[in-house]
C-alpha cells in the first residue's frame, strides 16, 4: 500500500483528501476512491485534467502513482490567461 492525497480547488472551497492505495493504481483510480466527487460533483475524473504536484498528466486513467503523490484535480479555464492579462492592460490604460 502507498500513501497518496486528492485535492481539488475552488475559490470557495478546496479539499486534499489522504488514502491508502494499492501499488499500481492509477490518478484516475485514486480520484475515484477518494470519494472528492461527492463533496465537488461537478468533477468527472473521466474528463478533467489532472497533475501530480503541478505537472500535468498527459493521460491519468494510466499514470501509476508513487507514493506521496498528490493527484490535483484541475478545473477548465474560463478565459485564456493571455485574454485575461490583456483585459487588465486595457482597463490600467
Amino acid at each position: 500500500m502507498i500513501d497518496v492525497e486528492v485535492a481539488f480547488a475552488r475559490p470557495d472551497r478546496q479539499e486534499i483528501i489522504s488514502l491508502q492505495v494499492e501499488e499500481g493504481t492509477t490518478a484516475v483510480e485514486a480520484v475515484k476512491r477518494s470519494g472528492i466527487t461527492a463533496v465537488f460533483p461537478e468533477i468527472d475524473p473521466e474528463k478533467d485534467d489532472m497533475g501530480i504536484f503541478g505537472k500535468v498528466i498527459k493521460n491519468p486513467s494510466a499514470h501509476e502513482l508513487r507514493d506521496g503523490d498528490r493527484v490535483e484535480i484541475y478545473r477548465p479555464l474560463k478565459i485564456d490567461p493571455k485574454q485575461a492579462r490583456l483585459n487588465r492592460a486595457k482597463k490600467k490604460a
